[in-house]
């Protein structure tokens, strides 16, 4: 090994004792400018060849990590099966491994892949969380590490299931939010000053939900912009994106929003409530059910 490769891999050590909850790709050229990018993936591939570093996925991005060494220390007095199965899911990182491809991996009987995971979980070495893609499946992970938002489903679940109250709240109040920024917008007299007036960007909307307090846990600009999403998506909001003095996503630009007209009204038939009634099928003149009856269909007659 070259003393300029024994230099990188010493600098990402220490960068990587900085910051002990891992670091992104974008953060680790920004931090060694001089380092070539060639240089740099030869350093990490030694690096997790030694077991000094892991790789997780954070979204889109790759995510480096001081290896728990304490873990690796324990791991290596063990059997080899049980080393065999921690390391199957130490590799499988934040988003961990179904206990099936657990067994098709390290090829032994299913009896003893469960003594194993037993035993590792006692230890504290491993563990097992539910995932929103199936209830009733656990997937297994090392112990320290967060798991992925593809599996715990991130802000929008609890428990495994669906917050969808959650949901319409924080679309109903960020929309009031880009609303109330219109209206005072539309005070303005120059009609240049109106529409820039009007947007809102991500970081402001974040920072208005989150002073609500609508939520337990802090939200993330992340979290915001999916809500925002679903705002453009139904025709409520636009997007436009600058290319100045912000961090919002990985391009350097700044996301801005504000609340638009819908070009296209859904015609009255559209919202009849006979499409998406559950007891549709039971519904009939002199029933139970009826349609002379139905609250929502007196409802929508006279909208």
């Amino acid at each position: 090994m070259s003393s300029d490769d024994s230099t990188v891999e010493d600098s990402i050590l220490e960068l990587l004792n900085k910051h002990p909850n891992g670091i992104t790709n974008k953060v680790l050229q920004n931090a060694m400018p001089s380092t070539g990018p060639a240089q740099l993936v030869d350093a990490l591939n030694k690096l997790t060849a030694a077991d000094k570093i892991q790789i997780l996925n954070k979204g889109s991005q790759l995510m480096y990590k001081l290896k728990d060494q304490e873990s690796a220390r324990i791991c290596r007095g063990a059997d080899l099966e049980d080393k065999l199965i921690y390391q199957i899911i130490e590799k499988a990182g934040n988003k961990g491994i179904w206990i099936r491809d657990l067994r098709f991996e390290s090829n032994l009987p299913q009896t003893q892949v469960n003594k194993i995971l037993k035993s590792l979980e006692n230890k504290k070495l491993i563990k097992s969380v539910k995932s929103v893609a199936a209830a009733k499946k656990k997937v297994y992970m090392l112990y320290n590490i967060e798991p992925d938002r593809s599996v715990t489903g991130g802000t929008w679940y609890s428990d495994q299931e669906f917050e969808s109250e959650f949901v319409d709240v924080l679309n109903q109040q960020c929309f009031r939010y880009l609303t109330q920024a219109k209206i005072v917008a539309d005070k303005l007299s120059d009609p240049v000053s109106q529409r820039n007036a009007s947007y809102k960007s991500s970081k402001d909307v974040c920072n208005y939900i989150n002073g609500l307090k609508v939520s337990k846990v802090q939200l993330s600009l992340q979290d915001i912009e999916t809500i925002l999403d679903t705002l453009i998506y139904d025709g409520k909001v636009e997007k436009s994106v600058v290319e100045h003095g912000s961090t919002s996503n990985d391009s350097g630009g700044e996301n801005l929003y504000r609340v638009i007209k819908p070009l296209v009204h859904s015609c009255g038939l559209m919202r009849v409530p006979c499409g998406v009634c559950p007891v549709h099928s039971e519904c009939q003149e002199g029933g139970v059910i009826s349609p002379s009856t139905c609250p929502y269909m007196k409802e929508w007659l006279e909208f």
